[in-house]
């Protein structure tokens, strides 16, 4: 979704440039710590339960490239009879008429069409409880925290695409707004739900790991044809942010997961962080090489690094390593490595490493041997909805029905939900500090407590809640 001052790419035309931005106020250094200390967050969403909702009327805002696939998760749900779409909006047509079609594959009722491509808060009639319980946000980025938070002032529960926000006053609001309300407000990070992470998670659960000292983990993904492409992302929305900022713009797919293994938020809490940028090359060598003369003016203009390194402190003395890398041409990965007294896991491909003391100390487990871990302690989420996770696989493997599946059923039972507004705040206000550190020459920025304290009480994850 748009609004009519939002950056276009027709500005680049004569002069080559883009004109001033609200991202460029991305870098003024903020003054985190006063704004959190001023802010009166008291941290009462904290395993905050609403009232059941047997049938969970969801509107979607947002019916590109996540909005679709969101929309496929919610096929066995609806047939189930746990939820109905009720509405659709985006700006485009086409995205319109592809939603009702799928819809119309699982549902028998045809949800509300609102048509935002003449209207940009069109997207607001949707935000009507007489309407709709749930509002499920994909659209461009920032969108995600004004929508978020007209949606709970109107009685609306949010789940909103990652990042929930990527300026640290606007997900601060998000947070009031939530606890002001008291309507559920989370970021849907997919990756807290797929098998890997579950899988690791279950071991650390069950002592496997012993002792956490360190974790590392990422968004590498080769997104430069993307980012050119006319269409995938509408105007080019996504390319923006390169071009104005720098900093680790999509921390959540490599965090999400590791701080449910180190139970941050409940029982430890990131403390401090410091961010670096490499110098930028590989996608402006695209923007050069590209077919495009709009695309090739601009090559000189990104400002983002290839590959931007965090290195984020947690309160009890644990470490983590974060990357962001869309511009190098790599094989994707999150890295997903965990370090213990007793176990080492890394990702992409999975292996594991345990230390017993009686074995080859430099050999990764064998397959047999990784085969009788996988199946001991494979999340017993993730083993319940075995069937359902291989009907519904083009969900990047399953792990994005799994997250729908979590919000739906703990919206029908009443209960809290598994993620909060304060986990997916924190996940992204860390993206607004590394652009702060990166700015500030690389300098130490302090994480603020967002929950009032609350973080200090061990719980286990809600992920392991039966539903």
């Amino acid at each position: 979704m748009l609004r009519k001052d939002f950056l276009r790419l027709s500005a680049l035309c004569g002069g080559g440039i883009f004109s001033v931005s609200t991202f460029a106020r991305a870098n003024k250094p903020l003054e985190i710590e006063e704004l959190v200390a001023s802010s009166g967050i008291d941290g009462s969403m904290f395993n905050y339960a609403d009232a059941p909702i047997k049938k969970v009327r969801v509107g979607v805002v947002g019916l590109g490239n996540r909005g679709t696939t969101l929309i496929e998760m919610l096929n066995w749900l609806v047939r189930n009879d746990h939820c109905e779409i009720v509405a659709i909006c985006d700006v485009q047509k086409k995205h319109i008429e592809r939603a009702q079609s799928r819809i119309s594959k699982f549902q028998n009722t045809s949800p509300q069409v609102i048509n935002g491509s003449s209207n940009e808060n069109a997207w607001m009639q949707i935000c009507n409880p007489d309407l709709a319980d749930l509002l499920l946000i994909a659209t461009p980025w920032r969108w995600h925290a004004p929508m978020a938070t007209y949606a709970m002032e109107q009685g609306l529960h949010v789940a909103t695409e990652v990042p929930m926000a990527y300026k640290a006053q606007d997900i601060l609001e998000v947070i009031k707004t939530a606890e002001r309300t008291k309507r559920h407000c989370i970021m849907i990070e997919n990756c807290c739900y797929n098998g890997e992470e579950l899988f690791v998670l279950n071991m650390v659960k069950e002592g496997v790991f012993g002792d956490l000292t360190h974790a590392e983990c990422a968004y590498i993904h080769d997104l430069r044809e993307l980012l050119i492409h006319k269409e995938y992302y509408h105007e080019r929305w996504r390319l923006n942010h390169h071009l104005e900022r720098d900093g680790n713009f999509y921390t959540t797919h490599g965090l999400g997961p590791v701080c449910m293994y180190m139970d941050i938020l409940r029982g430890d809490n990131l403390s401090h962080l410091v961010s670096m940028s490499s110098n930028e090359a590989a996608l402006s060598n695209a923007l050069r090489e590209s077919d495009d003369p709009v695309m090739n003016a601009i090559s000189n203009k990104v400002v983002c690094g290839d590959v931007n390194t965090t290195l984020i402190k947690t309160e009890k003395g644990r470490s983590i390593m974060l990357q962001f890398d869309v511009h190098t041409g790599r094989p994707y990965n999150r890295l997903n490595k965990l370090c213990g007294t007793g176990a080492v896991h890394y990702g992409y491909p999975s292996r594991l490493y345990i230390d017993k003391h009686d074995g080859d100390w430099h050999s990764w487990q064998d397959e047999a041997s990784y085969k009788e871990y996988l199946e001991k302690y494979a999340h017993p989420m993730w083993t319940k909805l075995r069937e359902q996770i291989s009907d519904n696989e083009q969900g990047h493997g399953g792990m994005d029905f799994v997250m729908m599946f979590r919000l739906i059923r703990s919206l029908n039972h009443g209960v809290a939900l598994d993620l909060n507004v304060y986990d997916g705040a924190l996940w992204s206000i860390v993206g607004a500090l590394t652009d702060k550190s990166v700015a500030e020459g690389n300098q130490r920025v302090n994480i603020p407590d967002i929950t009032n304290g609350k973080w200090q009480k061990e719980a286990e994850h809600p992920v392991f809640r039966e539903l």
